[in-house]
Formats: structure tokens, sequence, C-alpha cells
């Protein structure tokens, strides 16, 4: 588990080096794939209907409720890899 952690973590850090900015349907998958594998499934208040970023990031966390977090964080290392971090 401390390797997959770890290689997470270094994602968490390339995905800010991407070369291209990806699609807002991208960034979404990779937010709510980020979030489940750090905290696990959706906590909190959903964000106001006016909050459309909230509830967007919100819903797409919502989505992977029930993922296993190390499931998640594999997924999201695979993404950013696959982006050309």
């Amino acid at each position: 588990m401390s390797d997959l952690k770890a290689l997470f973590e270094q994602a968490g850090k390339d995905v800010h080096s991407l070369a291209q900015r990806p699609d807002n349907d991208t960034l979404l998958r990779l937010y709510a794939l980020y979030k489940q594998g750090s905290e696990g499934d959706v906590s909190g208040p959903k964000p106001g209907f006016f909050d459309f970023v909230g509830t967007a990031k919100y819903e797409a966390w919502a989505k992977l409720k029930g993922t296993a977090q190390t499931q998640a964080m594999q997924h999201y290392i695979d993404l950013v890899k696959k982006l050309g971090a």
C-alpha cells in the first residue's frame, strides 16, 4: 500500500505539470478520483444550486461512492500517466 500511496502522491504533483490542460470532464474525473483516493466516500453537504463548479465536483465525487480508496488511487495514477505527466 505504501508504494501505491507514494505513486498516488507523485501523480498528484505530476498533474500540475501536464503539457496541456485537460478538458473539463477529465478535470472532474481527476478531481473525483483524487478525492476518493485520499478521503474515501463523499462527505459533507452538497453545494448550493448556484455554485455550479462546486456542485459538479461534488456530483463527480459522489458517483465514485463505494469505490475502494486503493482502486481510486490506481485509476488516478493511470489517468495521469495517460495524460502524459
